[in-house]
């Protein structure tokens, strides 16, 4: 993941308030906050919708759409390969999913866009000590050769 799609990440994530942790937490650790952010703004919107306030329903719509935006543009393009392609067509989807539910005041599809969120943060807290054993190998090496 390079700076500048992380940065947009991180900027993403602290329009919606969420501020703890932030300077310190890994690329790994931000995307895992990142989902998390997303997941719980589509709640509060579904449970704004269902009480009727579709003026907050729509706010945190876009706040989840504006997260998942900063998912896909934080992913390495230049890595590329079919994950890569596939989790930004994913993205993609998720947030027309949400632009719709949105349009439609669609509970159904606030959850197919939560269910389907929380299945990729399942994966990706599934690698978290992987990720954590790299980042320290990579410290090391980076330790050693100064």
């Amino acid at each position: 993941m390079n700076r500048n799609a992380m940065q947009s990440a991180l900027n993403e994530y602290k329009k919606v308030g969420v501020q703890s942790g932030i300077e310190n937490a890994s690329p790994h650790r931000l995307i895992q906050m990142l989902m998390a952010g997303a997941l719980e703004k589509i709640s509060s919107a579904k449970g704004f919708l269902q009480r009727g306030d579709k003026g907050q329903k729509s706010q945190y719509i876009g706040w989840a759409i504006s997260i998942i935006d900063g998912l896909r543009v934080s992913l390495d393009k230049q890595m590329g390969g079919e994950l890569v392609d596939n989790l930004d067509a994913l993205y993609e989807y998720m947030g027309q999913r949400l632009l719709m539910a949105n349009i439609k005041n669609d509970p159904e599809m606030l959850d197919e866009v939560a269910g389907l969120m929380r299945e990729i943060k399942s994966g990706w807290d599934g690698i978290a000590k992987e990720a954590a054993d790299i980042e320290e190998a990579q410290q090391k090496k980076a330790a050693g050769s100064v």
